[in-house]
């Protein structure tokens, strides 16, 4: 098997300009680090998040995290590693991992854009949307999975309920 590789000198212009339009459009507060890097934090529903885009030139990728604000403690790993599963499967893009370092959910996804001239605004606001839709949708399994005890498929269940009319 072999793998298909062309050498060339194009480069996607950053992305992370795109991104933070949209940052500051939306008022939300962010820091770019590098050229190549911005944190970006947004309220939700459940809780805060913390969105990271990573820009990688090299492979003209924008790499992207959505970070939940909370931890998995070491009790609850395999029950959260079980959710994982059964949510990444319900997933048509993106999928949720546990960050190694410090344990805290997240959903992750990556852009590629190798040959293009960019990002759009409207692809760096569905990545986001996209994102903050199934953290909002998944982040009550977590919930229940790390503090209420309950299994992966109960969780997902509870979590999911379509709520008709209201109180």
């Amino acid at each position: 098997m072999s793998a298909v590789a062309v050498e060339t000198t194009t480069r996607s212009p950053n992305p992370l300009d795109v991104v933070e339009e949209i940052v500051l459009a939306n008022e939300w507060p962010f820091d770019r680090t590098t050229d190549d890097e911005m944190f970006v934090e947004i309220q939700g529903r459940w809780c805060d998040y913390r969105l990271y885009f990573v820009w990688q030139p090299e492979v003209g990728a924008l790499q992207f995290t959505c970070q939940f604000d909370m931890k998995v403690p070491g009790g609850r790993k395999a029950p959260v590693n079980e959710l994982l599963a059964e949510v990444n499967n319900r997933l048509w893009l993106g999928h949720f991992d546990v960050e190694p370092d410090d344990h805290t959910p997240m959903f992750r996804h990556a852009l590629l854009l190798r040959g293009q001239r960019g990002a759009t605004i409207e692809q760096i606001e569905d990545l986001v949307e996209v994102a903050l839709t199934e953290s909002e949708r998944y982040y009550p399994a977590f919930q229940f999975v790390i503090w209420g005890g309950k299994t992966a498929r109960d969780a997902i269940e509870a979590a999911i309920l379509d709520t008709v009319g209201e109180a």
